[in-house]
């Protein structure tokens, strides 16, 4: 079974950066899409960023420009660079897995994630102003 742990949260300066890190255990013979999303107590699930196995990534456009999807296969780990931050982007980051057969598209969807993949356990990211 798919587990995935994400790491690299915690609190930064307005401007700032960070890298989260999303490690993968239980793949098994099994192909993944990937995505990023991220969640405040004041609002549902939201998706930010997707990169499937061919390296082709998609953003929201929240972490166009200033987010970074990427992924080290060698070590079964997704990150996101998050870059010029701002206090809006505080909220607990999410790393998803959808199997094969996938698309940066469908990994967005929320719905097919948790029906099909799975889910992280969560990193907080706070920003100050």
């Amino acid at each position: 079974q798919l587990q995935l742990m994400e790491s690299g949260g915690g609190s930064v300066q307005s401007g700032g950066s960070l890298r989260l890190s999303c490690a993968g255990s239980g793949y098994g013979h099994r192909r993944y899409c990937m995505g990023w999303f991220r969640q405040t107590p004041e609002a549902d699930r939201e998706w930010i960023a997707a990169i499937d196995r061919d390296g082709d990534t998609a953003y929201a456009d929240s972490g166009k420009n200033r987010f970074t999807i990427s992924q080290d296969r060698a070590k079964r780990t997704l990150y996101l660079h998050m870059n010029n931050l701002k206090p809006e982007n505080s909220a607990m980051y999410y790393c998803a897995a959808d199997p094969e057969p996938c698309s940066t598209t469908a990994v967005q969807r929320l719905d097919i994630v948790t029906a099909l993949g799975a889910w992280g356990q969560g990193t907080q990211v706070t920003v100050s102003s």
